[in-house]
């Protein structure tokens, strides 16, 4: 796979399949992903993997467990630029609009919020976190190793969802975890897993800006 094609086929999935991703496999993505930029080679990056019945036992505790409060990051702020909220509004349109969820759907909408929390029935989860002493540059090289990371995954065959929703119960995580709130801060998961291809919630159309809207060409 090149990685264009990465790129191009590179979508967040949320139905996959049961199929136990190997650890071989994993370890594989891990170690190559470790060579992603880092500013002043910091490498910011700390995470953990979590399968089989640790994964099960974290998502129970979640499961019957309040979202925390306060959270542990806002990730909503550019919802007061128009053009970022109307884009967040497209996206969920068509998303929910795949899973036939209608607006005023309270119970279905509930659902989601579960299958959220069991990170859509994928059978690995990268749980990501990092010192509290990381500043923007260092947020910004964590999120470039996540992308990497997603990209070796479709090199294996293997499908992905960032989610920042797991930053709900981050206090929770952390500490089933055995990793200091204190002096970490949890930044999101990683579902990771094989997609099932013939659901409308993976293959739904989703929409970019062109090139031109959000860059330009100088000197050329």
């Amino acid at each position: 796979m090149t990685v264009s094609e990465a790129v191009l086929s590179r979508r967040s999935i949320r139905v996959f399949k049961p199929d136990v991703v190997p650890f071989e496999v994993l370890h594989r993505v891990m170690d190559k992903a470790r060579w992603s930029p880092s500013g002043c080679n910091f490498q910011p990056w700390e995470a953990t993997i979590i399968s089989g019945e640790p994964l099960a036992q974290l998502q129970a505790k979640m499961l019957v467990s309040p979202m925390q409060d306060p959270i542990e990051y806002s990730w909503s702020d550019p919802e007061v630029i128009p053009e970022c909220k109307a884009r967040l509004q497209q996206v969920g349109a068509s998303m929910y609009q795949a899973m036939g969820i209608g607006r005023s759907d309270a119970e279905a909408r509930d659902d989601f919020v579960r299958n959220n929390v069991m990170s859509f029935g994928a059978p690995a989860v990268l749980l990501c976190y990092f010192d509290r002493r990381m500043g923007p540059p260092q947020w910004s090289d964590v999120g470039m190793w996540l992308q990497t990371v997603m990209l070796l995954l479709r090199e294996e065959g293997l499908d992905s969802c960032p989610q920042e929703f797991l930053s709900m119960h981050a206090r929770l995580i952390k500490e089933f975890l055995g990793v200091s709130d204190e002096s970490h801060i949890f930044f999101c998961g990683i579902a990771i897993g094989y997609r099932v291809d013939d659901t409308a919630v993976n293959q739904f159309e989703r929409q970019r800006e062109p090139v031109e809207g959000n860059v330009r060409f100088l000197g050329f």
